[in-house]
């Protein structure tokens, strides 16, 4: 039987996992920023995690999770992307506001519970945002055959396959314009200033870097090729 852990330890745990895979160098100002805590506050946590087993110091000053750490962030993991996809298959929730509902409930699934959920929707499959269990880097998105947006060619047909989900406000202003999971999508035009104008289900639209480069595409052909 997994051994209890606490909300807090989840969190940071699951969070060292989601920043690792971006590519960032976990460190304590850091996490603190990312969970939004004081710094004394994630001192404390990173001593008990170390303590713990969870978490161990890297040469450049980062932290990493151990392999009793990774068990442990890949269970919390599982359960939001099980969440994720029983809100939005079984109780038709919108793309866009469930992963903050799983964020609040992930914590608290029951190993049984769990258990009725992958028996229900299988352990693998993709989250209502196009997304894997764990967190995937750019080059293993690249690898299923992805790209972002802000490398897609002009005036070629693509569709939505998977975006950014940890920033709602984010997902609220793809959601406006018209750009969420298997939408069609097509740039129209780069501008200079570095914002694309694309054509969404909702219309001709411009989006700057920041949000282009957390929408995942790939071409419509490929997409349709998939789905025979």
């Amino acid at each position: 039987m997994p051994e209890a852990i606490t909300i807090s330890k989840e969190d940071y745990l699951k969070a060292i996992l989601e920043a690792e895979s971006e590519g960032h160098t976990v460190i304590p100002t850091f996490l603190a920023h990312w969970l939004e805590v004081s710094p004394p506050a994630v001192t404390k946590a990173v001593k008990k995690l170390k303590q713990d087993g969870y978490i161990d110091g890297k040469a450049d000053g980062g932290l990493r999770l151990t392999a009793k750490g990774k068990e442990a962030a890949y269970r919390t993991a599982l359960r939001h992307h099980l969440i994720e996809r029983m809100l939005s298959e079984v109780f038709g929730m919108e793309w866009h506001q469930i992963h903050a509902e799983a964020e609040r409930l992930e914590h608290a699934v029951s190993p049984i519970f769990e258990a009725k959920l992958i028996e229900k929707l299988g352990a693998q499959g993709l989250c209502p945002h196009g997304n894997e269990v764990l967190p995937e880097a750019p080059a293993q998105r690249k690898r299923r055959g992805l790209l972002p947006l802000i490398e897609a060619v002009e005036h070629t047909d693509y569709v939505v396959a998977s975006l950014y989900e940890r920033d709602p406000k984010l997902l609220e202003f793809l959601h406006r314009l018209g750009i969420g999971p298997r939408a069609p999508i097509k740039v129209l035009e780069r501008n200079y200033d570095d914002t694309w104008r694309i054509q969404t289900p909702n219309g001709p639209a411009t989006i700057g870097k920041s949000a282009a480069e957390r929408v995942w595409i790939q071409p419509k052909s490929s997409n349709e090729r998939r789905k025979k």
